[in-house]
């Protein structure tokens, strides 16, 4: 008999709630397997940690960082860092376990992880976030390591966080690990293909996800919900295929043209100022962003985003998962009843992942591919992936996110079940 996890309460809506709510809908399709699925439903080890730092001004702050492991039936833990003033341990632990599912349902040889730290970075200097990296990184270095956990990027980090990270964990250990953590510049061991490979991902599976529909990109219409590096990037894709890219919005606002905005004008100006310093489209409430007649919705922000009352007033056909957890269970629901067809995070957005695992590789071997070569295997395995999952679900009749929880699943559980017990 198992008692619950005691230190969250989970909402319906929460992020681990959702993501146990994924969990429970795929039991019927694990056969003998159901015995271990307790074994998803709790993170195999959370850390808590104070992050002290003497501020500019000489003032010592105190912040909250976090780093959970959820599964590493399957290999090392893996997955981001986020800094963000709303990062808490329930969310980490959801996050964490949707890299589990994530890793799994492309095959890749990895358990689950994920760290954060409760921060708003823009209102610290170079000097103040090069502390809070390292100081986090020093607290956290008892759990992580090239072959236990390698941290990434995530929101608001970037390769030079990575390669902090990198260097106090190597310094801390007395020899250079570059296998430590992956998205890290290209000079200290990174990996070509890395930073657009998230983007890259969803508009590979959005593609396929488009031609099985029979919808024809060329003048198809998207709204992109977070033009950070996942947003901007699929947007470009499906740009480039012919698609109109018809709203976008950001931590700034909303911007709407339905004749498609002109990317090349508004990437470097939303970089920099936000998509509402843009002139080239129409400033709207963030509201009317769900209301936007569109094609395919792209969210690519934070988790939460589709709610049941968003997902009644969408007019997408297709739904990208650009972000983690964007669709609270309520609103799967009703997108699945509209015909609203969903590819799901774990699977959409996996190309980060993977070529976080090809940078990995070569870190090991030292030796490293070309941006082409890197293209042609993340394509390789996204496509693989998502065949095997769309096979999964015509065969159960069941939805593309319920197919790729199965799948993954019975991945993890197998793997659980044949290590066994220790002791």
């Amino acid at each position: 008999m198992s008692e619950k996890l005691s230190f969250v309460s989970p909402t319906a809506n929460s992020p681990w709630g959702t993501y146990l709510s994924q969990v429970d809908r795929v039991v019927p399709y694990l056969g003998p397997l159901a015995r271990w699925v307790e074994t998803l439903k709790r993170p195999k080890r959370a850390l808590i940690v104070d992050v002290p730092i003497e501020m500019d001004d000489g003032r010592i702050a105190h912040y909250e960082g976090y780093r959970v492991q959820h599964n590493m039936s399957r290999g090392p833990g893996k997955g981001g860092v986020r800094f963000h003033p709303d990062v808490t341990l329930e969310e980490v632990m959801a996050l964490s376990a949707w890299m589990t599912i994530k890793t799994a349902a492309v095959n890749l040889p990895y358990g689950g992880a994920k760290g954060g730290i409760r921060v708003d970075p823009k209102k610290l200097s170079q000097n103040e976030l090069e502390k809070i990296t390292r100081r986090y990184t020093s607290e956290i270095g008892i759990i992580i390591g090239p072959h236990t956990d390698i941290p990434a990027p995530d929101v608001n980090t970037n390769g030079q966080i990575m390669a902090w990270m990198m260097d106090t964990y190597s310094m801390n250990t007395g020899g250079t690990a570059t296998g430590v953590v992956t998205g890290k510049p290209l000079h200290l061991g990174g990996s070509l293909g890395r930073v657009k490979a998230t983007g890259r991902g969803v508009f590979v599976t959005g593609r396929e996800a488009a031609r099985r529909l029979g919808m024809d990109l060329r003048g198809a219409r998207i709204a992109v919900q977070g033009f950070g590096n996942v947003g901007s990037v699929a947007a470009e894709l499906f740009a480039e295929a012919g698609a109109k890219i018809v709203a976008v919005q950001d931590h700034t606002g909303t911007i709407v043209n339905s004749n498609g905005l002109d990317l090349a004008t508004l990437i470097p100006i939303a970089n920099k100022d936000g998509v509402i310093a843009f002139k080239g489209g129409d400033v709207v409430p963030n509201d009317a962003f769900w209301d936007t007649a569109c094609d395919i919705l792209i969210p690519a922000a934070l988790e939460g985003q589709i709610t049941a009352e968003r997902a009644q007033k969408t007019t997408a056909k297709l739904v990208l998962e650009g972000a983690n957890g964007p669709t609270v269970p309520t609103a799967d629901d009703i997108l699945a009843e509209r015909g609203v067809l969903v590819v799901p995070d774990v699977i959409c957005n996996a190309g980060g992942v993977t070529v976080s695992y090809f940078e990995w590789v070569q870190d090991f071997s030292s030796f490293f591919w070309d941006e082409d070569e890197i293209n042609v295997r993340l394509d390789r395995i996204m496509m693989n992936a998502l065949n095997q999952i769309w096979d999964t679900a015509d065969k159960h009749k069941i939805t593309l996110r319920t197919a790729t929880y199965a799948v993954a699943c019975e991945r993890i559980l197998m793997a659980r079940q044949e290590r066994g017990l220790y002791p």
